[in-house]
Protein backbone atom coordinates (compact mmCIF):
# COMPACT_ATOMS: atom_id res chain seq x y z
CA UNK A 1 0.00 0.00 0.00
CA UNK A 2 1.36 3.40 -0.99
CA UNK A 3 1.64 5.71 2.02
CA UNK A 4 4.59 7.97 1.18
CA UNK A 5 4.28 11.57 0.08
CA UNK A 6 6.51 11.33 -3.00
CA UNK A 7 6.60 8.57 -5.60
CA UNK A 8 9.73 8.24 -7.71
CA UNK A 9 10.07 6.39 -10.99
CA UNK A 10 13.54 5.56 -12.33
CA UNK A 11 14.25 4.43 -15.88
CA UNK A 12 17.63 2.83 -15.27
CA UNK A 13 20.16 2.21 -18.03
CA UNK A 14 23.84 1.31 -18.04
CA UNK A 15 25.08 4.90 -18.53
CA UNK A 16 22.12 7.08 -17.56
CA UNK A 17 19.07 7.18 -15.29
CA UNK A 18 15.93 9.14 -16.12
CA UNK A 19 14.18 10.12 -12.89
CA UNK A 20 10.69 11.50 -12.21
CA UNK A 21 9.13 12.30 -8.85
CA UNK A 22 5.50 13.20 -8.08
CA UNK A 23 4.65 15.14 -4.92
CA UNK A 24 1.32 13.80 -3.71
CA UNK A 25 0.51 16.94 -1.71
CA UNK A 26 1.24 19.69 -4.22
CA UNK A 27 1.01 17.61 -7.39
CA UNK A 28 4.37 18.98 -8.52
CA UNK A 29 6.44 16.89 -10.94
CA UNK A 30 10.24 16.80 -10.59
CA UNK A 31 12.26 15.44 -13.52
CA UNK A 32 15.97 15.09 -14.09
CA UNK A 33 18.63 12.93 -15.69
CA UNK A 34 21.11 11.26 -13.36
CA UNK A 35 24.30 9.27 -13.65
CA UNK A 36 24.19 5.55 -12.74
CA UNK A 37 26.05 6.37 -9.49
CA UNK A 38 24.00 5.12 -6.55
CA UNK A 39 25.21 7.99 -4.38
CA UNK A 40 24.06 10.50 -7.01
CA UNK A 41 20.61 8.88 -7.11
CA UNK A 42 20.34 8.84 -3.30
CA UNK A 43 21.38 12.50 -3.00
CA UNK A 44 18.71 13.56 -5.51
CA UNK A 45 16.05 11.53 -3.67
CA UNK A 46 17.15 13.07 -0.34
CA UNK A 47 16.19 16.55 -1.64
CA UNK A 48 12.61 15.48 -2.44
CA UNK A 49 9.67 15.95 -0.04
CA UNK A 50 9.80 12.96 2.28
CA UNK A 51 8.85 10.22 2.86
CA UNK A 52 9.74 8.78 -0.55
CA UNK A 53 9.09 5.46 -2.32
CA UNK A 54 11.02 4.42 -5.44
CA UNK A 55 10.42 1.97 -8.26
CA UNK A 56 12.32 0.86 -11.34
CA UNK A 57 11.93 -1.98 -13.85
CA UNK A 58 13.67 -5.31 -13.44
CA UNK A 59 16.29 -5.72 -16.12
CA UNK A 60 19.97 -6.20 -16.89
CA UNK A 61 21.07 -3.64 -14.28
CA UNK A 62 20.14 -6.14 -11.56
CA UNK A 63 19.10 -5.62 -7.95
CA UNK A 64 22.08 -3.78 -6.44
CA UNK A 65 20.26 -0.43 -6.67
CA UNK A 66 17.35 -1.93 -4.74
CA UNK A 67 19.68 -3.19 -2.03
CA UNK A 68 21.46 0.17 -1.82
CA UNK A 69 18.25 2.19 -1.47
CA UNK A 70 16.74 -0.27 1.01
CA UNK A 71 19.86 -0.09 3.15
CA UNK A 72 19.55 3.72 3.05
CA UNK A 73 16.03 3.43 4.50
CA UNK A 74 14.15 4.16 1.25
CA UNK A 75 11.31 1.85 0.29
CA UNK A 76 11.96 0.47 -3.17
CA UNK A 77 10.01 -1.81 -5.51
CA UNK A 78 11.44 -3.53 -8.57
CA UNK A 79 8.62 -3.70 -11.10
CA UNK A 80 7.91 -6.72 -13.29
CA UNK A 81 8.07 -5.27 -16.86
CA UNK A 82 5.44 -7.66 -18.23
CA UNK A 83 2.89 -6.44 -15.65
CA UNK A 84 3.15 -2.70 -16.31
CA UNK A 85 -0.08 -1.17 -17.58
CA UNK A 86 0.34 1.06 -20.61
CA UNK A 87 -2.32 2.76 -22.80
CA UNK A 88 -2.64 1.02 -26.17
CA UNK A 89 -2.76 4.37 -27.96
CA UNK A 90 0.52 5.63 -26.52
CA UNK A 91 2.99 5.33 -29.40
CA UNK A 92 5.69 7.67 -28.05
CA UNK A 93 8.33 6.11 -25.83
CA UNK A 94 11.11 8.06 -24.16
CA UNK A 95 13.10 7.47 -20.99
CA UNK A 96 11.57 10.53 -19.33
CA UNK A 97 8.00 9.36 -20.12
CA UNK A 98 8.79 5.88 -18.83
CA UNK A 99 10.04 7.34 -15.53
CA UNK A 100 6.87 9.44 -15.13
CA UNK A 101 4.72 6.42 -15.96
CA UNK A 102 6.48 4.34 -13.29
CA UNK A 103 6.04 7.11 -10.72
CA UNK A 104 2.30 7.33 -11.43
CA UNK A 105 1.80 3.57 -11.27
CA UNK A 106 3.61 3.48 -7.94
CA UNK A 107 1.31 6.17 -6.52
CA UNK A 108 -1.72 4.17 -7.69
CA UNK A 109 -0.36 0.94 -6.20
CA UNK A 110 -0.36 -0.62 -9.68
CA UNK A 111 3.22 -1.95 -9.50
CA UNK A 112 3.64 -5.73 -9.49
CA UNK A 113 6.96 -6.24 -7.75
CA UNK A 114 9.36 -9.08 -8.48
CA UNK A 115 10.82 -11.17 -5.67
CA UNK A 116 14.31 -9.98 -4.82
CA UNK A 117 16.81 -12.81 -4.27
CA UNK A 118 19.43 -12.65 -1.58
CA UNK A 119 23.06 -12.17 -2.57
CA UNK A 120 23.74 -15.90 -2.12
CA UNK A 121 20.64 -16.86 -4.09
CA UNK A 122 21.61 -14.54 -6.93
CA UNK A 123 25.12 -16.02 -6.97
CA UNK A 124 23.64 -19.53 -7.27
CA UNK A 125 21.38 -18.31 -10.05
CA UNK A 126 24.38 -16.86 -11.89
CA UNK A 127 26.07 -20.25 -11.68
CA UNK A 128 23.01 -22.03 -13.09
CA UNK A 129 22.71 -19.53 -15.93
CA UNK A 130 26.41 -19.85 -16.73
CA UNK A 131 25.82 -23.59 -17.10
CA UNK A 132 22.80 -22.89 -19.32
CA UNK A 133 24.89 -20.63 -21.55
CA UNK A 134 27.60 -23.28 -21.71
CA UNK A 135 25.02 -25.88 -22.76
CA UNK A 136 23.97 -23.64 -25.65
CA UNK A 137 27.59 -22.99 -26.62
CA UNK A 138 28.32 -26.72 -26.66
CA UNK A 139 25.34 -27.38 -28.90
CA UNK A 140 26.49 -24.71 -31.36
CA UNK A 141 30.13 -25.83 -31.59
CA UNK A 142 29.00 -29.44 -32.07
CA UNK A 143 26.72 -28.32 -34.89
CA UNK A 144 29.59 -26.46 -36.55
CA UNK A 145 31.75 -29.58 -36.49
CA UNK A 146 29.06 -31.95 -37.73
CA UNK A 147 28.00 -29.57 -40.51
CA UNK A 148 31.61 -29.15 -41.62
CA UNK A 149 31.78 -32.92 -42.10
CA UNK A 150 28.36 -33.00 -43.75
CA UNK A 151 29.49 -30.51 -46.39
CA UNK A 152 32.14 -33.08 -47.36
CA UNK A 153 29.72 -36.00 -47.35
CA UNK A 154 30.96 -37.49 -44.04
CA UNK A 155 28.10 -38.71 -41.85
CA UNK A 156 28.16 -40.87 -38.73
CA UNK A 157 25.67 -43.79 -38.83
CA UNK A 158 26.90 -46.10 -36.06
CA UNK A 159 24.68 -45.10 -33.10
CA UNK A 160 24.20 -41.89 -31.13
CA UNK A 161 26.46 -38.93 -31.77
CA UNK A 162 28.78 -37.33 -29.21
CA UNK A 163 29.49 -40.52 -27.34
CA UNK A 164 32.91 -42.04 -26.72
CA UNK A 165 32.48 -44.21 -29.80
CA UNK A 166 31.55 -41.19 -31.91
CA UNK A 167 34.57 -39.26 -30.59
CA UNK A 168 36.89 -42.09 -31.65
CA UNK A 169 35.23 -42.11 -35.09
CA UNK A 170 35.86 -38.39 -35.49
CA UNK A 171 39.61 -38.78 -34.92
CA UNK A 172 40.12 -42.18 -36.57
CA UNK A 173 37.76 -42.16 -39.58
CA UNK A 174 36.36 -38.68 -40.24
CA UNK A 175 39.58 -36.63 -40.10
CA UNK A 176 41.57 -38.75 -42.62
CA UNK A 177 38.78 -38.24 -45.19
CA UNK A 178 39.46 -34.49 -45.28
CA UNK A 179 42.04 -33.97 -48.01
CA UNK A 180 42.69 -30.22 -47.91
CA UNK A 181 45.07 -28.89 -45.24
CA UNK A 182 42.79 -25.86 -44.79
CA UNK A 183 39.79 -28.11 -44.15
CA UNK A 184 41.79 -30.19 -41.67
CA UNK A 185 42.71 -26.99 -39.84
CA UNK A 186 39.02 -26.04 -39.71
CA UNK A 187 38.24 -29.48 -38.30
CA UNK A 188 40.94 -29.11 -35.64
CA UNK A 189 39.59 -25.70 -34.63
CA UNK A 190 36.00 -26.94 -34.33
CA UNK A 191 37.03 -30.13 -32.51
CA UNK A 192 39.17 -28.18 -30.05
CA UNK A 193 36.20 -25.88 -29.36
CA UNK A 194 34.01 -28.92 -28.62
CA UNK A 195 36.52 -30.35 -26.14
CA UNK A 196 37.10 -27.01 -24.41
CA UNK A 197 33.39 -26.23 -24.08
CA UNK A 198 32.63 -29.73 -22.82
CA UNK A 199 35.35 -29.39 -20.20
CA UNK A 200 33.90 -26.04 -19.12
CA UNK A 201 30.44 -27.59 -18.83
CA UNK A 202 31.80 -30.45 -16.73
CA UNK A 203 33.47 -28.00 -14.33
CA UNK A 204 30.22 -26.10 -13.92
CA UNK A 205 28.32 -29.35 -13.37
CA UNK A 206 30.74 -30.32 -10.61
CA UNK A 207 30.33 -26.93 -8.92
CA UNK A 208 26.53 -27.18 -9.08
CA UNK A 209 26.59 -30.72 -7.69
CA UNK A 210 28.78 -29.55 -4.82
CA UNK A 211 26.53 -26.56 -4.02
CA UNK A 212 23.37 -28.66 -4.30
CA UNK A 213 24.77 -31.13 -1.77
CA UNK A 214 25.57 -28.53 0.90
CA UNK A 215 23.62 -25.24 0.74
CA UNK A 216 20.31 -23.70 1.66
CA UNK A 217 18.82 -25.36 -1.44
CA UNK A 218 19.78 -28.92 -0.47
CA UNK A 219 16.48 -29.99 1.20
CA UNK A 220 14.43 -28.55 -1.68
CA UNK A 221 16.59 -30.20 -4.35
CA UNK A 222 16.26 -33.57 -2.60
CA UNK A 223 12.46 -33.27 -2.41
CA UNK A 224 12.21 -32.30 -6.08
CA UNK A 225 14.43 -35.28 -6.96
CA UNK A 226 11.59 -37.62 -5.96
CA UNK A 227 10.04 -36.93 -9.38
CA UNK A 228 11.25 -38.57 -12.58
CA UNK A 229 13.27 -36.29 -14.82
CA UNK A 230 14.34 -34.03 -11.93
CA UNK A 231 18.04 -34.75 -11.48
CA UNK A 232 20.29 -32.74 -9.19
CA UNK A 233 21.11 -30.24 -11.95
CA UNK A 234 17.45 -29.81 -12.91
CA UNK A 235 16.25 -29.61 -9.32
CA UNK A 236 18.90 -27.05 -8.42
CA UNK A 237 18.01 -24.99 -11.48
CA UNK A 238 14.33 -24.98 -10.56
CA UNK A 239 15.12 -24.11 -6.94
CA UNK A 240 17.31 -21.09 -7.64
CA UNK A 241 15.30 -19.72 -10.57
CA UNK A 242 11.89 -19.78 -8.88
CA UNK A 243 13.13 -18.84 -5.42
CA UNK A 244 10.07 -18.33 -3.21
CA UNK A 245 7.60 -21.11 -4.13
CA UNK A 246 5.04 -19.97 -1.57
CA UNK A 247 3.93 -17.07 -3.78
CA UNK A 248 2.27 -19.59 -6.12
CA UNK A 249 -0.25 -22.39 -5.95
CA UNK A 250 -0.67 -25.49 -8.08
CA UNK A 251 -2.50 -23.54 -10.80
CA UNK A 252 -0.55 -20.28 -10.95
CA UNK A 253 2.89 -21.90 -11.17
CA UNK A 254 2.12 -23.06 -14.73
CA UNK A 255 1.09 -19.54 -15.70
CA UNK A 256 4.26 -18.09 -14.21
CA UNK A 257 6.49 -20.19 -16.47
CA UNK A 258 4.38 -19.62 -19.59
CA UNK A 259 2.97 -23.14 -19.97
CA UNK A 260 -0.71 -22.15 -20.14
CA UNK A 261 -2.60 -21.57 -23.43
CA UNK A 262 -2.94 -18.03 -24.70
CA UNK A 263 -6.52 -16.84 -24.99
CA UNK A 264 -8.51 -14.14 -26.77
CA UNK A 265 -12.14 -14.16 -25.69
CA UNK A 266 -14.73 -11.48 -26.25
CA UNK A 267 -18.47 -11.77 -25.81
CA UNK A 268 -19.68 -15.21 -26.84
CA UNK A 269 -16.46 -16.13 -28.67
CA UNK A 270 -13.56 -17.90 -26.99
CA UNK A 271 -10.31 -18.68 -28.77
CA UNK A 272 -7.25 -20.37 -27.27
CA UNK A 273 -3.88 -20.54 -28.94
CA UNK A 274 -0.37 -21.75 -28.25
CA UNK A 275 1.22 -21.42 -24.83
CA UNK A 276 2.06 -17.91 -23.68
CA UNK A 277 5.83 -18.55 -23.24
CA UNK A 278 6.02 -15.77 -20.66
CA UNK A 279 8.07 -15.84 -17.49
CA UNK A 280 11.28 -17.73 -16.90
CA UNK A 281 12.53 -19.38 -20.11
CA UNK A 282 15.09 -21.55 -18.30
CA UNK A 283 12.50 -23.03 -15.91
CA UNK A 284 10.14 -23.73 -18.81
CA UNK A 285 12.84 -25.60 -20.73
CA UNK A 286 13.77 -27.68 -17.68
CA UNK A 287 10.14 -28.69 -17.10
CA UNK A 288 9.50 -29.53 -20.76
CA UNK A 289 12.61 -31.71 -20.92
CA UNK A 290 11.78 -33.41 -17.61
CA UNK A 291 8.24 -34.18 -18.81
CA UNK A 292 9.58 -36.52 -21.51
CA UNK A 293 10.93 -38.83 -18.79
CA UNK A 294 7.40 -39.66 -17.68
CA UNK A 295 6.43 -41.25 -21.00
CA UNK A 296 8.13 -44.68 -20.53
CA UNK A 297 6.55 -47.22 -18.20
CA UNK A 298 7.02 -46.17 -14.61
CA UNK A 299 9.27 -48.31 -12.48
CA UNK A 300 11.28 -47.09 -9.51
CA UNK A 301 14.81 -48.15 -10.43
CA UNK A 302 18.08 -47.80 -8.52
CA UNK A 303 18.63 -44.15 -9.48
CA UNK A 304 15.19 -43.15 -8.28
CA UNK A 305 15.50 -45.14 -5.06
CA UNK A 306 18.88 -43.55 -4.33
CA UNK A 307 17.24 -40.12 -4.60
CA UNK A 308 14.36 -41.25 -2.40
CA UNK A 309 16.82 -42.31 0.30
CA UNK A 310 17.93 -38.66 0.61
CA UNK A 311 14.40 -37.25 0.87
CA UNK A 312 11.81 -37.28 3.70
CA UNK A 313 9.19 -40.03 3.74
CA UNK A 314 6.37 -37.61 2.85
CA UNK A 315 8.32 -36.43 -0.22
CA UNK A 316 8.92 -40.03 -1.33
CA UNK A 317 5.21 -40.83 -1.14
CA UNK A 318 4.28 -37.61 -2.90
CA UNK A 319 6.89 -38.16 -5.61
CA UNK A 320 5.73 -41.73 -6.27
CA UNK A 321 2.15 -40.50 -6.55
CA UNK A 322 3.19 -37.80 -9.00
CA UNK A 323 5.23 -40.20 -11.13
CA UNK A 324 2.27 -42.57 -11.46
CA UNK A 325 -0.15 -39.77 -12.24
CA UNK A 326 2.07 -38.16 -14.91
CA UNK A 327 2.75 -41.48 -16.66
CA UNK A 328 -0.99 -42.19 -16.63
CA UNK A 329 -1.55 -38.80 -18.29
CA UNK A 330 0.98 -39.70 -20.98
CA UNK A 331 -0.84 -42.97 -21.65
CA UNK A 332 -4.13 -41.08 -22.07
CA UNK A 333 -2.57 -38.65 -24.54
CA UNK A 334 -1.08 -41.51 -26.55
CA UNK A 335 -4.43 -43.35 -26.64
CA UNK A 336 -6.10 -40.19 -27.95
CA UNK A 337 -3.31 -39.86 -30.53
CA UNK A 338 -2.40 -36.33 -29.50
CA UNK A 339 0.79 -34.88 -30.91
CA UNK A 340 3.71 -35.77 -28.68
CA UNK A 341 4.94 -32.19 -28.44
CA UNK A 342 1.53 -30.91 -27.34
CA UNK A 343 1.17 -33.75 -24.85
CA UNK A 344 4.63 -33.06 -23.44
CA UNK A 345 3.81 -29.39 -22.79
CA UNK A 346 0.60 -30.43 -21.01
CA UNK A 347 2.58 -32.87 -18.87
CA UNK A 348 5.17 -30.16 -18.16
CA UNK A 349 2.42 -27.84 -16.93
CA UNK A 350 1.14 -30.48 -14.52
CA UNK A 351 4.71 -31.38 -13.54
CA UNK A 352 5.18 -27.76 -12.45
CA UNK A 353 2.28 -28.24 -10.05
CA UNK A 354 3.79 -31.42 -8.60
CA UNK A 355 7.13 -29.64 -8.16
CA UNK A 356 5.32 -26.86 -6.30
CA UNK A 357 3.62 -29.35 -3.99
CA UNK A 358 7.00 -30.88 -3.10
CA UNK A 359 8.67 -27.49 -2.73
CA UNK A 360 6.21 -26.28 -0.08
CA UNK A 361 6.05 -29.65 1.66
CA UNK A 362 6.89 -29.32 5.34
CA UNK A 363 9.94 -31.27 6.47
Amino acid sequence: MFTERTSVGLDVHARSVAAAAIDGVTGELFQTKLTPSYDHIRCWIANLPSPVAVTYEAGPTGFDLYRFLTKAGIRCLVAAPSKLHKPSGDRVKTDAKDAVHLGRLLRLDEITAVVIPTVDQEAARDLVRAREDCRGDLMRVRHRLSKLLLRHGIVYYDGDAWTGKHDAWLRRDALPQLGSPATRLSFDSAYEAVLATKARRDRLDASIEQMAADSEFTPLVRRLGCLRGISTLTGFGLAVEIGDWHRFNGNTIGSFVGLVPSEYSSGASRAQGSITKTGNTHVRRLLVEAAWHHRPRYRAGKTMRDRWDLAPAAARVRGDEGNRRLHHRWVKFIERRNKNTIADVAIARELAGWCWSLAILQE
